[in-house]
């Protein structure tokens, strides 16, 4: 019987950030406001740092409505491969994606985009077949409305997906806290606000102990 629980390898896992592109964010995520979505999508691309995870941005018609690919992005990655599509809507569909994919050496592929229900789903329906394991951040994807998401999401899942949150992926490549406490924790609290007090609540243990 086949394993179900497919855990995450930082050693053998991409990242696919595809189309997050400032005319899309604006223009057609609906499903979260416009500073929780961008924050998402910053906080799987530095968990994607973090771990030193290949990384692989693609866009399209980014010099019409379409618009430029966040910044962030850009400034987080300016080694990585960006790959301008000219026309195919299926990422998969262009040969210069899937080479870049192929270059990594990974089987497993992180995905997140703009929008969940055509510009991660097909490229996930179509990595699947080619035999990768694929992990979509529903958090760090948007599109026109929560129940389009959710329906999206379904195909993806019943198509062999697995769906994740950009905190639940940076959990699975940690494992174990003792890794790297202080590096981890400070990635999480970084884009969770709310986890500053974890972290708070650490420190003032690690200073307690020290002091005994």
């Amino acid at each position: 019987m086949a394993d179900l629980y497919k855990r995450l390898d930082k050693d053998n896992a991409a990242v696919l950030l595809v189309d997050h592109q400032t005319g899309l964010i604006s223009g057609l995520v609906r499903d979260y406001g416009v500073d929780e979505f961008k924050n998402n999508v910053i906080a799987l691309a530095r968990t994607a740092k973090f771990f030193n995870l290949p990384v692989i941005l693609t866009t399209s018609f980014e010099h019409g409505p379409n618009g430029p690919l966040m910044q962030e992005l850009i400034d987080l990655f300016p080694d990585a491969p960006i790959i301008s599509r000219p026309g195919q809507i299926n990422a998969w569909d262009n040969e210069d994606f899937v080479a870049a994919v192929e270059a990594t050496g990974r089987k497993q592929l992180i995905i997140a985009g703009v929008v969940t229900d055509v510009c991660v789903a097909f490229p996930t329906l179509s990595a699947i077949n080619e035999g990768y394991d694929v992990f979509v951040v529903a958090d760090a994807s948007g599109t026109g409305s929560k129940q389009v998401a959710n329906a999206a999401l379904m195909r993806m899942a019943h198509g062999g997906a697995q769906l994740m949150n950009w905190f639940s992926v940076a959990a699975e490549l940690q494992r174990d806290w003792r890794h790297d406490v202080e590096g981890f924790g400070a990635l999480i609290s970084a884009q969770l606000p709310g986890y500053q007090n974890v972290m708070g609540s650490y420190a003032g243990a690690q200073k307690d102990a020290t002091q005994k």
